[in-house]
């Protein structure tokens, strides 16, 4: 079997509705949230886990330490594209989506990330998503300003995120 590129092949749903089961979304909550995947940046999207908090509790006779995991972090961050009239220099609605649900500091959101089918191709049951809860922080310059105009939003990644959730019927 051949690796799998990546491109064309990550989709990431905003939910602003707290779904029923959020370790098992249904189809019809991930339906009715906003595909953000044609409308955040490839290069630096980042929504993942990071190193666990560790504790060292060796016992007496241990020579070394001996750390475990304890709570667990995430990090994030997405970098959304404007959609601006060129004439007007105005958001167009229709498309600037994406900015305007993410643009306010302390929006609560549920993303949902699937990795591997199209992008384009619906949610069915059993497949893997990955879920991350989150406040949005101040959206940000990006560090490059060439190409298109663009924001970067920090995510604040809540505790009850999991790296692994089956959709539900």
């Amino acid at each position: 079997m051949p690796k799998t590129i990546a491109e064309e092949r990550i989709k990431v749903v905003a939910l602003t509705t707290k779904p029923a089961n959020i370790h098992a979304p249904k189809i019809s909550e991930l339906a009715a949230g906003k595909d953000l995947s044609c409308k955040i940046l490839f290069s630096d999207f980042r929504l993942s886990p990071t190193a666990s908090d560790t504790v060292n509790e060796p016992a007496l006779c241990e020579a070394g330490n001996s750390a475990v995991p304890t709570k667990s972090n995430f990090e994030g961050s997405l970098t959304v594209f404007r959609f601006l009239d060129p004439a007007t220099g105005l958001a167009v609605s229709a498309e600037d989506e994406a900015w305007d649900l993410l643009k306010a500091k302390g929006t609560e959101l549920w993303l949902y990330v699937r990795i591997g089918l199209k992008h384009n191709a619906a949610f069915a049951a059993g497949q893997d998503v990955e879920l991350y809860h989150a406040l949005t922080d101040a959206p940000q310059a990006p560090s490059d300003l060439g190409g298109y105009i663009k924001k970067v939003v920090p995510l604040f990644v809540q505790g009850d995120s999991r790296v692994s959730n089956p959709v539900s019927a």
